[in-house]
């Protein structure tokens, strides 16, 4: 009897084992499914460098350690989140709909099979593919991701019609579609996306009236659809009470202004054509840090209030046609850091808190009638001249300017200079926005970089928190073979993780006062910065005890490493095959000022003072820049707070050292002439500016690999943006968008110049 109740439990076990075994194969060909899709998109992608650790990898792909430019979760052996970041981040400023060598996917590639494939990946939850040259329209079965919560294509050369689908997706919680091509209208449809929080498509071609549908939207938190033609009335938007962010900048909406929500943070409407009184209601929104109505046709007195409003810490009036008197006693909040009310019509005396201010605040108020010796002022007559004609005025200029264009189509139709029109055209947008730059010397300070949402940032994890042991172990405890050297502050590290994949690591001792808790939030901002152009923050470490009355702590800031040296050093290449041709500098050239541009203008605020010179151009083994060292002042800003031993510690002067754009001109400079240029400064560059005047002066100065590389159509237009960049007046320097753009153009007319001497 005791055996067979043995034998019983026996053929018990051996029945589970067996249907153990019967079950494995199910679970494998599933994952294997997965597995097989994910392989197919790295074929229709054509092997970017973020897929290439896929090659030779034998494991389960979902275990694989996410880096910044690939993520891949999964539950249950299915793929629910994928992120893919690219290289191809050049974008001419225009795109005809067929592929472009070096810049998007080749002509091979299907944009239907691929989203065919992408559909294997059934429970997708997040899809992010950036800057993978992507090109074609979106296709309509975009929708079939019915679980789908975040969607960024953003960076890639998507055209044509928004898909109306689109608003099946009613799980999406984000949508970000900026800088592609689309250059229709926007559907009107998106009130079915009732879980909305994040709508950017900013950057592309739309036309049309704003989508009334969005007002319906009651989860919307940002609304980013600046840089397009959207045109018409702005409907009012106060129904939505938990929006923060409001950008509409460049556009060419015309109304007066809609009444806003009181939840709202950041509102960019400048460079439109929004007409009529600030709203009274304006002064009602308590939680407003960020107000820019500039380059507009506002009038009348601004409210006063606005001035006062307890968060509000940048204010930009400016350009408008606002007239009156501003009140002798109007008090200013005490976060506001910047005022621009220049370029109006306003008369009487500047208040007292804007005309006595300190480095903590800065105020521009030229180009008005006010009674005050300091900045540019008109006579008063300018500002008594009636401002009533200023729409009838408008209507007229749109009047003239449609006459004008159709003009211009006939002449262009018949003398074919659409190379002359395009450049022409770029060049006056250009100096345009030169003019209304945002200035750097208020949102450099790390104060003013707001806390709230900001734009493509929201499904970014946070900062990882690496231990000291495991740095230890990645460097051999720091040891002198892993020493890379000193960099703009701390010591730099190579260091290998246990995943296999290498890290830069920088070092630097903190002040025992320094706040933990302060520095972590801006680590925690800094990682949040993703752009195929910038060193991603990785993580950091503070050793030492996680606590603010800690006596000693020591920083480790994580990094990607790029392994293919500075773009100092490659300058000083004169080999054959290993030295720069201009083609190639240009390009070096756009990567890193695409980079800042992000930083000043895709982030809310932007972020400034990025200590820019070629030795933190980092290039990786295919030549593309990554900026490193950028936002560092917001460190050095907490690491420098307490240094003063119980002495009040002094505020940090801006000067145009601190330029962004100043500075990009000696890289820019330093690529024109070679390392000669590095460390000499200012002086070398007026003592030389001449030369560039004539071919023999650039003979003499000019590095003799540009000269025997470069097109002089190209090379003048770089000295020219090289010039206006190092002009010691701050306000006669470009806005970066006018840099990129006079890059972009000098590298499209060397790229003519190329193929017309390889057809000779």
């Amino acid at each position: 009897m005791f055996q067979g109740g043995r034998m019983r439990h026996f053929c018990y076990l051996y029945l589970v084992v067996l249907s153990w075994f019967f079950f494995i194969p199910n679970t494998h060909e599933l994952q294997a499914v997965q597995t097989q899709a994910l392989l197919q998109l790295r074929v229709h992608l054509e092997y970017p460098s973020s897929l290439q650790i896929w090659e030779y990898y034998q494991g389960d792909l979902c275990s694989l350690s996410p880096s910044a430019n690939l993520s891949i979760k999964c539950e249950d052996d299915e793929v629910t989140e994928l992120k893919i970041t690219g290289a191809k981040s050049l974008k001419p400023p225009r795109f005809n709909g067929y592929a472009v060598p070096n810049q998007t996917l080749s002509m091979n590639f299907s944009i239907d099979s691929f989203f065919i494939t992408l559909t294997e990946l059934t429970s997708l939850r997040v899809l992010s593919l950036v800057s993978l040259g992507i090109w074609g329209p979106l296709p309509d079965k975009i929708h079939s991701f019915t679980l789908l919560q975040v969607l960024d294509l953003s960076s890639n050369f998507l055209f044509g019609v928004i898909p109306p689908k689109i608003s099946k997706m009613v799980t999406l919680h984000t949508l970000t579609l900026d800088d592609n091509y689309f250059n229709t209208t926007m559907p009107d449809s998106f009130d079915s996306l009732s879980n909305l929080n994040i709508l950017s498509v900013k950057s592309n071609g739309l036309k049309g009236s704003f989508p009334s549908s969005l007002g319906k939207i009651k989860t919307l938190e940002v609304i980013s659809l600046s840089h397009n033609e959207l045109s018409g009335d702005l409907p009012g938007l106060s129904s939505l009470t938990g929006l923060h962010v409001l950008d509409l900048r460049e556009n060419h909406l015309e109304s007066e202004l809609p009444l806003l929500p009181k939840s709202v943070v950041t509102v960019l409407l400048s460079n439109n054509s929004f007409s009529g009184e600030i709203p009274k209601q304006f002064q009602e929104l308590d939680q407003l840090q960020h107000l820019d109505l500039s380059s507009n046709f506002l009038s009348k007195t601004p409210p006063s209030a606005l001035f006062s409003l307890p968060q509000i810490s940048y204010l930009n009036l400016a350009g408008n046609v606002l007239s009156g008197t501003l009140p002798e006693k109007l008090n200013c909040g005490s976060k506001l850091g910047f005022v621009d009310i220049s370029r109006n019509k306003l008369s009487g005396g500047l208040p007292s808190c804007l005309a006595n201010t300190s480095d903590s605040r800065v105020v521009r108020y030229a180009g008005n009638c006010l009674s005050v010796e300091s900045q540019n002022q008109h006579r008063g007559s300018y500002c008594k001249e009636s401002t009533s004609g200023w729409k009838s005025f408008k209507t007229w200029e749109v009047a003239v300017v449609m006459a004008l264009i159709v003009v211009l189509v006939l002449v262009l139709l018949v003398s074919s200079i659409f190379l002359w029109k395009k450049y022409h055209s770029r060049k006056t947008i250009g100096q345009d926005n030169s003019s209304i730059a945002v200035p750097s010397e208020i949102l450099a300070n790390a104060r003013f970089i707001s806390q709230t949402v900001k734009l493509g940032t929201q499904t970014v994890p946070t900062c990882r928190q690496f231990s000291i042991e495991e740095l230890k172990e990645a460097t051999k405890n720091f040891d002198l073979s892993a020493y890379i050297g000193q960099g703009s502050i701390g010591k730099m590290y190579k260091g290998k993780l246990e995943n296999g994949s290498y890290v830069a690591i920088r070092s630097l001792a903190l002040s025992k006062k320094c706040s933990i808790q302060t520095l972590r939030a801006k680590l925690d901002l800094l990682s949040k910065l993703h752009h195929p152009n910038l060193v991603s923050l990785l993580g950091h470490c503070i050793d030492g005890g996680g606590q603010d009355d800690s006596n000693s702590h020591k920083l480790h800031l994580v990094y990607e490493y790029v392994p293919n040296g500075n773009y100092h050093a490659h300058l000083s290449e004169f080999s054959v095959g290993k030295a720069l041709k201009w083609s190639d500098r240009l390009a070096i050239l756009i990567g890193v000022a695409k980079a800042v541009h992000f930083l000043h203008t895709g982030v809310i605020p932007g972020c400034f003072s990025n200590l820019l010179k070629t030795k933190n151009v980092l290039l990786d083994e295919y030549r593309i820049p990554k900026l490193s060292d950028y936002g560092m002042s917001i460190i050095i800003e907490e690491l420098e707070k307490f240094e003063a031993k119980g002495e009040k510690s002094k505020p940090c002067l801006r000067t145009k050292a601190d330029d962004d754009v100043y500075n990009f001109g000696f890289i820019l400079f330093e690529s024109l002439v070679g390392p000669i240029a590095c460390d000499k400064g200012e002086t070398f560059f007026l003592n030389e500016k001449a030369s560039f005047g004539s071919q023999d002066g650039r003979r003499k100065i000019v590095d003799p690999i540009v000269l025997t590389t470069c097109c002089q159509e190209s090379l003048s237009i770089a000295i020219s943006i090289t010039t206006k960049c190092i002009s010691p007046e701050s306000s006669f320097r470009p806005s970066f968008e006018d840099v990129l753009w006079n890059l972009q153009y000098a590298a499209q007319v060397q790229a003519t110049a190329d193929a017309d001497h390889k057809s000779d």
